[in-house]
């Protein structure tokens, strides 16, 4: 329902102080963000390859003879993780799974940062006064809604009564996707 309450918010008023009865003007962007989910990461192991070595280095004849080291590569992304820190091969092949994890974890949260980053631009815009979607006027007592062309009071709004505006939007809304799909029908 608030998805209506995107963009610039303009509020006009006399303050107190003012003493030649001058209308000051602010501007407030807002931007509504749809509640995440934690990215989740899914391997599949076809996408991995797995490579084993000896480490080599401190360690004794073990490291020298056995193939401890794991080397692994995540086909889609092109990543490499090489892990030599354990005296096994399981617990280094584990240790390089979660690494790898690791890391999609990460590629995939900025992903999903770099998109709301989008979304939000898109909604705020330059949060110029030119871009208002609605003004508040105190002086006048009156909500202009600027997408509507029309007036409100500002009673109405400061008592959190936002419905007759959201009813009207999403009339808007609607009146203009079956205009857009009509004329979608007519060009076919």
């Amino acid at each position: 329902k608030l998805k209506w309450e995107a963009g610039v918010h303009r509020v006009q008023r006399v303050p107190a102080t003012e003493t030649q009865g001058r209308v000051h003007t602010s501007t407030a962007t807002v931007a509504i963000m749809p509640e995440c989910d934690e990215v989740d990461v899914k391997i599949d192991m076809k996408d991995i390859e797995m490579s084993t070595m000896r480490s080599g280095g401190a360690g004794g004849q073990n490291v020298n003879k056995v193939e401890t080291a794991v080397d692994l590569l995540h086909k889609p992304t092109g990543i490499r993780i090489k892990c030599t820190q354990e005296r096994s091969q399981l617990k280094n092949k584990e240790l390089a799974m979660k690494m790898l994890m690791a890391k999609l974890y990460d590629i995939e949260n900025e992903k999903r940062e770099m998109e709301e980053r989008e979304k939000r631009g898109s909604q705020i815009g330059t949060g110029g006064r030119s871009e208002k979607i609605r003004t508040y006027n105190w002086k006048d007592s009156r909500c202009s809604d600027h997408r509507l062309g029309q007036n409100f009071p500002l009673s109405q709004f400061l008592n959190a009564d936002i419905g007759p505006m959201i009813d009207a939007m999403t009339a808007k809304d609607q009146e203009e996707k079956l205009r857009q799909l009509s004329e979608d029908n007519a060009a076919s």
